[in-house]
């Protein structure tokens, strides 16, 4: 079929019969014409190449002419030189030929023989001669420059001043510079010791003779000085150092280029302890401030020697911690009094640590045994080597309370707005800058550095109604924030906040309004700026609401510090206006910000989430990641704009959190409707969740979903996978790129569906029924996504007709009314996401008889009442999965796994067996399936009268996100929420920090907590748990109280119950997507479990129920006389009754959301007779109430009121 076919891999050999030389350059020059036929590009190429020839053979001349002239200057050189030597050997009676074969014999016939000389002149003579031949390459030459150096050192005490010292300095300069082309000119054969020492002795003496002219080669004089400390060419340490500090000592006007190059060469290595031992003899010749002024001038943008890039991250690490040893001897034990931080300290220590945040932040805690004491080690601290010791122990000395509490103490007055666009940092910005960069490297310390820099102030206040009133420094970071140019005017218009954070480069295209703001300038005011959120975010921790509400632009002494660090109301709303607009525009204009230009934007879908193949790992590394490279604000390494994000957003939602609780903000403050299209918000929100969808589908058929799943699973297990170090290394290397095209999905994502990013956020910038809509259409999407109907009939009929109509069984439970949820459990955990279909209930007595009544929908409402009454209910048994605050609102046990391990160990469980750990499981499983529960009652609409604490509801919306729940929760305990957790431990913790004397005295209390365990209804256990590091011994006392302030409220809302939370809000997050919940706050979500708390329409009731049997309304549209009578009842009860009976016929008090009209089912009345003894009785699964047909309005409201007070079931009709 295919003749040309052979099988074999091997080319055809080709046979040119032409004649034709098919090689244009074959042809010999002036050979044009030939008897072989010429093609017209064969000519055209050999043309080409003889114009070449041409070219070749006319510069052949002039190049000959050069090389001649170069070989002549060079040999006329060689010639001088050797004259000059003879003529330098004759004055000073030198014969090559006669000298020693040892070095030590040359040095003891030089320093012998050697005489001074007679006269300055001949000196001078002597060496002019010398440093004219001289090659540090010839060792004859290097002799002799060891003999002059012998002979100069013996003239100097006799030296008058004859010549005008501008004679010596050129052939001086030229000697030094010959000296040291000596000393780094013999790497691979190393001189003699002594000629070494001689060359540094030598060198000593010109560094103070002429400091001024060596000042500009201070780079090479330290480099070359560093070389010979590394490689001991020389035993005398103490020579070596003499001669580094004999040009620091020495002070000129280029004292700082001297400085700059000891900086950049000699304090860039790390051997300096090793070879000198001590090194406080360089820190009693060096002048502090010259340092720190030359560091200063080196890390600027400004400086020619970009040290940042030219250092490795060792080196400037080593730069670190010796410029912090120096700065500290300095400002040693007697001068304690003055050792505050100075601004020169701050800005160079802040750009170091700032460039170096993530080498210190992985290797400061790393250990040679990967065991810290915090738990086990992350995977970057197993992946980082230990910081050196003496890096460490400098770089420790930072996180010091009395450094960084006192960092405010010398700043005067508040910069003006928009200063600082002289290039040179003002106060505040380089205190932001120092507090940022340490709050970045030492993450762990974070909550620490906050609390000392929320208890420093400034000492003197030109603005103040108080003279000599200090002021606290949340009061001082917010009148520095509020004067910036960017609080100003982005406080005016969200729009402006592209500008402000958008890359230079574009930036000026985009808006010309902010030209007039420098980048330095920007970033200054962004640091501040961001310094006050972190410290703003640490007090708001801490503050109880009673301190938020009191703040005053005044401060009194008498008051605590929190209470006088609080912000005055109208401050906070300018402050919320600010955020608002912040917050609005970093996520409606995420794409314009980072300046990814349309193009990049455009890249297809396969880039950001196809799987990364192992045929081209780089590729995918490198594209995905690099389309949306995390941006750092304000020059602060880590301060990246998702970080940004985050903290601008988590503040927001803070003070919106107590809003929420007291108002104290106008009415609709927080909507910002007025940048939204309303009357389409919503269709374009539900187009937005479908594109979502799409991309995550094609996300999952990739395989990457699993693989992201496992890297969260495996990441703390991952010390104890088996393989070499090498294949350990290919695991991390592919998590990494992994984790990169998450994070690239994540920015997509975000750019590609701004409203949910906002409703996901910031929802209450959208009114509350708006976003119950919006919920209500993804629970509707989503049906229709699963079944292709949203009708539970439908589904049914096209699952039994199905290839598969056995799978129907896995929808349906036979349940015990004595024990819904173990029967529930048991049948339908394994069902998983598809609890969200429609189920079916068969409800069975004890005798397992089965009740009457079909499931079209009600019995499923009765099943879901009854599971989460008897689950979430009052229970005396040793095992509760949910217990009661003081205002009987529901929250996870947080000593159920604790209670559970106790129960195990009295049936004598092994603590390593597998049915311990299943027993373990399975109570994690409940919590799971209990969160699958309220995701069901939430997906189908069904209300429950179920009240869960605010805390606990806080954490469902702040989950947001499609990964895991349990990790990506953004809640923030603070001391707020303990009051709804336990309010003895509010008011104690409230106590002790407000108490005026010494809380060491009277609390005796350290950094350590106690856990209550019920192990019998009579009898519970003590486990003491350390909140920190060793700390059982640390006691609380004045100054780090909100420490353990905050401690404990971490604890108690998030660590000890974070298993069970964990587990609940996965199997929630199965039923009900995150993001879904992340839309509603606390309240709205409890609003959204159990409908409304406001008072009962009775006439929205009236105008949405439905009626059947002889109360059907007919074609009159007249009410039955009965029914007319049931309402005129309902008008005149009281709300509370009113309620009763809402929650007799539907099991729940409480309205729906958005009225009667979503009630489902709906409410519904019918006849059940005419026997005007008979009770009203209802079937609560349908919303059904069964009303006698009474002919008394006062029988039939006293007849309704006994039942509602006496209750009814399922089978009292």
């Amino acid at each position: 079929m295919f003749p040309s076919f052979t099988g074999s891999a091997r080319p055809r050999r080709q046979v040119n019969l032409s004649g034709r030389n098919n090689n244009p350059f074959a042809a010999l020059p002036g050979s044009r014409s030939s008897s072989s036929p010429q093609s017209t590009q064969n000519t055209l190429a050999q043309a080409q190449q003889e114009r070449i020839l041409r070219q070749q053979e006319r510069e052949r001349p002039p190049a000959a002419t050069r090389i001649q002239k170069t070989w002549r200057g060079h040999k006329e050189r060689r010639e001088a030189r050797k004259n000059w030597r003879q003529e330098w050997d004759h004055k000073e009676e030198w014969d090559p030929e006669t000298l020693p074969a040892e070095p030590e014999q040359f040095l003891w016939q030089a320093a012998s023989a050697s005489t001074p000389y007679a006269s300055e002149g001949e000196c001078l003579s002597s060496l002019r001669l010398l440093v004219q031949f001289a090659s540090p390459h010839n060792e004859q030459d290097v002799q002799r420059l060891c003999y002059f150096a012998s002979r100069y050192f013996r003239s100097m005490p006799m030296q008058p001043s004859a010549c005008p010292p501008d004679v010596w300095t050129h052939p001086l300069l030229r000697l030094a510079k010959l000296s040291l082309a000596t000393l780094s000119s013999r790497r691979t054969s190393p001189l003699p010791s002594f000629i070494v020492d001689g060359l540094l002795a030598l060198l000593h003496s010109l560094a103070t003779t002429i400091p001024k002219q060596l000042a500009p080669y201070s780079y090479d004089y330290f480099r070359t000085l560093t070389e010979v400390a590394i490689e001991h060419q020389t035993e005398d340490v103490d020579l070596i150092k003499t001669t580094i500090v004999g040009l620091l000592k020495t002070g000129t006007s280029r004292t700082s280029s001297v400085y700059e190059g000891f900086a950049s060469e000699f304090l860039t290595i790390s051997q300096l302890p090793t070879i000198f031992g001590s090194l406080e003899g360089f820190a009693r010749a060096i002048r502090y401030e010259a340092l720190a002024n030359a560091l200063n001038q080196l890390l600027s943008p400004s400086s020619q020697v970009d040290i940042l890039r030219m250092k490795s991250r060792e080196s400037l690490l080593w730069l670190l911690a010796y410029f912090i040893y120096f700065r500290r001897w300095v400002y040693s034990e007697k001068h304690r009094a003055t050792d505050l931080p100075d601004a020169q300290y701050v800005h160079v220590v802040s750009r170091l640590i700032s460039y170096l945040a993530d080498a210190i932040g992985a290797r400061i805690d790393a250990t040679d045994d990967t065991s810290l004491t915090d738990g086990m080690p992350t995977s970057s601290e197993r992946a980082a080597k230990p910081l050196p010791t003496f890096v460490r122990s400098e770089i420790m000395t930072l996180i010091n309370q009395e450094n960084v509490s006192s960092l405010l103490a010398n700043i005067d007055v508040v910069p003006a707005s928009g200063s600082g666009t002289t290039g040179t940092p003002n106060e505040a910005s380089a205190v932001a800058s120092y507090a940022l960069t340490l709050l970045r490297a030492f993450p762990r310390r974070g909550d620490e550095i906050r609390m000392w820099l929320y208890r420093g102030s400034t000492s003197r206040q030109a603005q103040t109604a108080r003279v000599g009133a200090n002021m606290p420094a949340i009061k001082f970071f917010y009148r520095a924030t509020s004067r910036t140019n960017i609080f100003e005017k982005i406080s005016k218009d969200p729009h402006e906040t592209v500008s402000m954070l958008r890359p230079d480069k574009v930036r000026s295209q985009l808006n010309k309004s902010s030209s007039s703001i420098t980048a330095e300038s920007r970033d200054q005011q962004w640091r501040v700026i961001l310094l006050f959120l972190e410290l703003y975010t640490f007090v708001l921790k801490v503050m109880d609401d009673e301190e938020f509400l009191s703040g005053t632009s005044d401060s009194n002494n008498q008051w605590s510090w929190t209470r006088q660090s609080a912000l005055p109301l109208d401050q906070v709303k300018e402050l919320t206006v600010f955020l608002k607009n912040l917050a609005f525009s970093m996520h409606w204009n995420t794409t314009e910000i980072a300046g990814i230009e349309a193009t990049e934007a455009k890249t297809s879908l396969a880039e950001y989430f196809g799987g990364s193949k192992t045929a081209q790992p780089e590729k995918g590394r490198d594209e995905s990641p690099a389309k949306f490279a995390e941006m750092s604000v304000a020059g602060v390494s880590g301060m990246t704009l998702g970080y940004m994000k985050g903290m601008v957003t988590g503040v927001l939602r803070m003070i919106y959190e107590r809003d929420s609780r007291r108002k104290f903000m106008p009415k609709n403050h927080w909507l910002m409707t007025k940048y939204f299209e309303m009357d389409r918000f919503i269709a374009a929100v539900v187009a937005e969740e479908e594109e979502k969808h799409k991309i995550e589908v094609s996300y999952e058929a990739d395989g990457e979903a699993k693989n992201d799943e496992q890297d969260d699973d495996t990441d703390g297990d991952e010390h104890f996978l088996i393989g070499t170090q090498h294949t350990q290394q290919i695991r991390n290397a592919a998590r990494l790129r992994r984790q990169q095209q998450k994070a690239s999905r994540k920015k997509y994502l975000q750019s590609v569906t701004p409203r949910l990013e906002i409703l996901q956020n910031m929802p209450f910038f959208i009114p509350f029924a708006t976003r119950v809509q919006i919920f209500r259409q993804f629970v509707a999407l989503d049906q229709i996504r699963r079944r292709g109907t949203s009708d539970p009939d439908e589904w049914r009929f096209a699952l039994m007709n199905s290839p598969a109509p056995a799978a129907i069984n896995k929808h349906r439970a036979k349940v015990r009314r004595e024990n819904i949820f173990d029967d529930a459990y048991a049948q339908f955990y394994d069902l998983g996401e598809g609890l969200k279909e429609p189920i079916q209930i068969r409800f069975v007595d004890k005798f397992d008889t089965v009740e009457e009544g079909i499931d079209g929908g009600g019995v499923t409402k009765e099943f879901l009442t009854s599971i989460t009454n008897e689950a979430f209910g009052a229970s005396n048994g040793l095992e509760a999965l949910f217990i009661e605050n003081d205002q009987h609102l529901l929250y996870p046990n947080p000593a159920s796994i604790e209670e559970r391990k106790v129960t195990l160990q009295q049936a004598m469980f092994d603590e390593k067996s597998p049915d311990w750990n299943e027993n373990i499981r399975d109570l994690l499983r409940r919590y799971d399936f209990l969160g699958r529960i309220i995701g069901k009652c939430l997906y189908e609409g069904i209300l429950v009268d179920i009240h869960f604490a605010p805390f606990f509801l806080l954490k469902w919306a702040l989950t947001g996100g499609s990964g895991s729940p349990g990790k990506d929760s953004g809640y923030r305990a603070n001391l707020n929420d303990l009051r709804d957790l336990d309010e003895g431990l509010y008011q104690g913790l409230l106590q002790m920090k407000n108490y005026t004397g010494n809380v060491e005295d009277v609390f005796s209390l350290n950094f350590a907590v106690t856990d209550t365990v019920r192990i019998s209804p009579t009898e519970t256990k003590s486990i003491t748990r350390e909140l920190c590091n060793n700390g059982a011994s640390i006691s609380v006392t004045n100054e780090n109280r909100l420490v353990y302030i905050a401690y404990i409220a971490k604890h108690r809302l998030q660590v000890q119950p974070y298993a069970q939370t964990s587990a609940f809000l996965k199997g929630l997050g199965t039923i009900i997507s995150p993001s879904w919940l992340s839309m509603f706050n606390q309240s709205e979500l409890q609003t959204l479990v159990g409908g409304a708390s406001t008072d009962i329409n009775v006439s929205d009731l009236r105008a949405n129920t439905q009626y059947g049997g002889i109360y059907a309304i007919g074609d009159d549209g007249i009410e039955h006389p009965s029914v007319q009578m049931f309402w005129k009842v309902m008008e005149s009860l009281d709300d509370v009754d009113r309620k009763k009976v809402l929650k007799f016929v539907t099991s729940t008090p409480r309205a729906p959301l958005l009225g009667f009209g979503n009630l489902n089912p709906r409410f519904s009345i019918r006849d059940s007779g005419a026997d005007q003894t008979r009770l009203p009785s209802t079937s609560t699964c349908v919303n059904l109430l069964k009303l006698p047909v009474y002919r008394d309005e006062k029988v039939l409201k006293e007849r309704l009121l006994y039942s509602v007070n006496a209750g009814a079931g399922f089978n009292l009709s």
